[in-house]
């Protein structure tokens, strides 16, 4: 499945699951067996975790975290795994993968709310800005992203200005909002055991 993890190259005809979708292995004219009950729940969870570049450990703690708010689990933890600073650099587009966003916010090129923050985990909430420090207004991987952005848009829920290459969250993310082709209630059912 097609999880968007190289940037631009997966909006391409260079992307590998467009070229090549075949399993691995020698005999991939043989059938596989279908997967059912917790084969169907492991893909999912293992989906989400390679989306947002999370590994077990972290994902489970915002799993039970996830767990102990109101409202429904499996939309709440995708609320949370959205807003990950690393994420919302990604959104605005300020990079052009997670894995991008990942690097330039420990290399300290963003600041939140004026100050600088290098975690990646850094949990935003509505009314945060996130500006690009002067010094990285220049970074030719921003300045990349931000024209690669004209094409992909901004989500709702924040607003990019290009110009100072910042961001603001205006509120927390919906469901409808998150575009993700996840079905996060198997990802509950899958915990609940």
């Amino acid at each position: 499945m097609k999880l968007f993890l190289k940037g631009e190259r997966c909006y391409t005809e260079k992307c590998a699951i467009e070229k090549r979708n075949v399993p691995p292995g020698q005999h991939t004219k043989l059938r596989r067996a279908k997967l059912a009950g917790y084969g169907l729940q492991l893909r999912e969870k293992q989906k989400v975790k390679r989306i947002y570049g999370v590994l077990e450990d972290q994902f489970r703690r915002y799993f039970e975290a996830a767990e102990r708010q109101r409202g429904i689990t499996g939309e709440t933890l995708l609320q949370l795994l959205e807003r990950r600073f690393d994420n919302v650099i990604y959104r605005l587009g300020l990079a052009t993968s997670r894995a991008q966003a990942r690097q330039l916010v420990r290399h300290g090129h963003f600041l939140v709310n004026g100050r600088k923050v290098d975690i990646p985990s850094y949990s935003l909430s509505a009314g945060d800005v996130v500006t690009t420090r002067p010094t990285s207004l220049k970074a030719p991987a921003i300045l990349h992203a931000l024209e690669e952005v004209k094409g992909r848009g901004v989500p709702e829920w924040l607003t990019l200005d290009a110009e100072q290459a910042s961001g603001r969250v205006l509120s927390l993310p919906t469901r409808e909002q998150i575009n993700l082709p996840v079905q996060e209630q198997l990802i509950v059912e899958l915990y609940s055991k």
